[in-house]
């Protein structure tokens, strides 16, 4: 039977990805109905790490999963690497005798802990004193009861994680309150600041992206963007020489790199250093998620009889967060860039077939599974589940190889 399961990026106050919160989709046809905690962990923790590889999923970042009462209690998290990963207890588990004496010794063989939901209790203090990160929902707690929160674990030894950050306020709130961690869609989603100039250095880069993407461009011409750019073609030599291709020989030379790519694949490359360029103010994590959704845009488009381009579709993907990289609204921005209409619809207005393939992207990450199930028929997409599983596996593992 097929599983599925998503990610959810977890940041340091820095914006910098600390690692990812994996989610228990559930099987064919996406649905948890009738799925018990035990098994939907069990399933995440079979699908993670024995079908799949954990560097697949995560690059080898630490990867929270939640346990029941059950799993903890029959102490199932050892049997897992400690360096990878986190051992999140739900909110509804009792903290019996078995219960802390198993986390006990989870953490005292390095084990980190995270208590999920939290809200104090009393009873709850054997628990804290094994944990290493308490979560606590910023959105739904009240600002109050938060702060009483904080100064009753002022004398424990825990970081703080803020779940449901969904805004740049919500994050800068959590930050001042000494928050350590964030996870939510607040980096994800355009932030809504005034509109200023684009910096020289900035522009520059449009200018290449507009070249880039324009069809009459020449490989004569992107030979000679790379060429007077040392950076440009390091990055292409490291791209060409990384796990996603699996080369039997290391490429040596930007000639033999530039052959080997061809037209399509060198424009694409292109395009990816460019969007990484202008990302560089933003969270790494920014740039792998574009890429993920460039990757999966274009494996769904080749599932679908409503896509004449999967090269569009890519495109549509990579750029989806340029409003974000550069701080500037997405209409501003498409006046800027000679790509075709259907993706500009897609990007300044969310309308059009091509933005129902963004918005599947979109809802994957989120864990919207009936949304997911709606749009995929929306377009006609072929193949099971499994076969939309193993794009966004695909697209995980491409962003990977590339960062």
């Amino acid at each position: 039977m097929d599983q599925y399961i998503a990610r959810q990026p977890i940041l340091n106050v820095h914006k910098r990805l600390y690692g990812y919160e994996l989610l228990y989709r559930g099987a064919e046809p996406y649905t948890l109905q009738n799925v018990s905690g035990n098994r939907a962990t069990a399933s995440l923790l079979s699908s993670t790490f024995l079908t799949r590889g954990i560097d697949e999923i995560s690059g080898m970042r630490p990867c929270f999963i939640n346990f029941t009462q059950d799993l903890l209690e029959r102490n199932l998290p050892a049997a897992f690497p400690k360096s990878q990963i986190v051992v999140e207890i739900l909110e509804n588990v009792e903290p019996t005798s078995k219960l802390i004496s198993v986390c006990k010794k989870l953490r005292s063989e390095g084990y980190k802990i995270a208590l999920d939901d939290f809200v104090y209790n009393r009873n709850l203090e054997p628990l804290i004193e094994c944990a290493e990160i308490i979560k606590i929902d910023v959105r739904l707690t009240p600002l109050d009861t938060i702060t009483r929160t904080l100064n009753r674990l002022q004398n424990h030894k825990v970081k703080l994680l803020a779940e449901k950050v969904e805004t740049l306020k919500d994050f800068e709130m959590a930050n001042k309150m000494g928050f350590t961690y964030f996870q939510g869609y607040f980096f994800s989603k355009p932030e809504k600041i005034e509109i200023r100039e684009l910096s020289s250095v900035k522009v520059n880069l449009l200018r290449l992206l507009a070249e880039v993407t324009r069809k009459e461009t020449t490989m004569e011409k992107l030979r000679e963007i790379i060429s007077v750019d040392i950076a440009i073609s390091y990055k292409l030599m490291r791209f060409l020489n990384s796990a996603y291709f699996y080369r039997l020989q290391e490429v040596k030379t930007v000639k033999h790199a530039i052959a080997y790519l061809g037209e399509k694949e060198l424009r694409r490359f292109l395009l990816l250093v460019v969007v990484s360029e202008l990302a560089s103010e933003h969270p790494g994590e920014l740039t792998r998620l574009a890429l993920v959704r460039a990757k999966f845009c274009e494996l769904l488009g080749e599932a679908s009889p409503h896509s004449s381009s999967s090269g569009e579709l890519f495109i549509m993907g990579l750029f989806s967060l340029l409003d974000t990289m550069l701080g500037t609204p997405m209409e501003r921005i498409m006046d800027r860039l000679p790509i075709s209409h259907p993706v500009k619809e897609a990007l300044a207005n969310q309308t059009g077939t091509m933005a129902t393939f963004l918005k599947i992207a979109v809802a994957f990450e989120r864990n919207q599974q009936k949304k997911i199930v709606s749009l995929i028929r929306e377009l006609g997409i072929s193949g099971t589940g499994k076969t939309i599983t193993e794009a966004y596996i695909t697209a995980v593992k491409y962003a990977n190889g590339l960062l």
